[in-house]
């Protein structure tokens, strides 16, 4: 249980509708075993990745002769945020689809997790919402997955590959300049307010504040 589950969490501004759920953020470098992790805890979850804009967006930023997926600016942040806001006071909410290869929203899913008393938002961007996503009472915990850095660049690269994001050569360009700037990434995440944790321990954490 973290600082966060005090009963302040849920001091709201007046006419502020009472969330049913609240959110785990989870950030971490690219191939950090954030996916995995989710997968293995099995709560209902949403990619924050597919809230990147189109690759056309007229303020997209570029890095590696590709869109720079890497910098908030690719990403809509407010879109983000309201779709949180939604599913954990409603319980439901139209999500984007977003296609890596091509760059672009491919279409919307619906997800529903009505019912559900905690939920995880993963995504290299998580980090940026941790005080909007405090602010409208929301937040259950944010946390930032590491691991070694030559451990998540190979795992980045088989995963990019094996998807066939891009080509093969961008892939391992884009792998050696994020391995070069990951401890920078971890101290801004950390600075916004996520905890770095290693897999293992936030596997621990988020299981028991599920179980609370």
């Amino acid at each position: 249980m973290t600082a966060q589950d005090a009963d302040g969490l849920f001091d709201l501004p007046p006419g502020t509708r009472r969330p049913s759920s609240r959110v785990v953020l989870m950030t971490g470098a690219s191939g950090s075993g954030k996916s995995s992790l989710v997968r293995r805890l099995g709560l209902p979850s949403i990619q924050l990745d597919d809230f990147y804009h189109d690759h056309d967006h007229p303020d997209m930023p570029r890095r590696f002769g590709i869109a720079d997926w890497d910098s908030p600016a690719s990403w809509d942040a407010d879109d983000a945020l309201r779709t949180l806001v939604e599913l954990c006071t409603t319980g439901h909410a139209d999500l984007p689809i977003y296609d890596i290869p091509t760059s672009t929203r491919t279409g919307t899913t619906h997800a529903d997790v009505t019912g559900a008393r905690l939920i995880v938002a993963e995504g290299i961007f998580a980090s940026e919402l941790v005080d909007a996503c405090r602010a409208e009472g929301i937040l259950a915990d944010a946390v930032c997955i590491t691991r070694p850095r030559l451990v998540t660049f190979w795992f980045r690269l088989l995963r990019d590959l094996g998807e066939s994001r891009k080509p093969p050569l961008t892939l391992v360009r884009r792998g050696w300049g994020l391995m070069r700037d990951e401890p920078g990434f971890v101290r801004r995440w950390t600075s916004q307010g996520c905890r770095a944790v290693r897999v293992a321990q936030a596997e621990k954490e988020i299981r028991a504040l599920a179980s609370a």
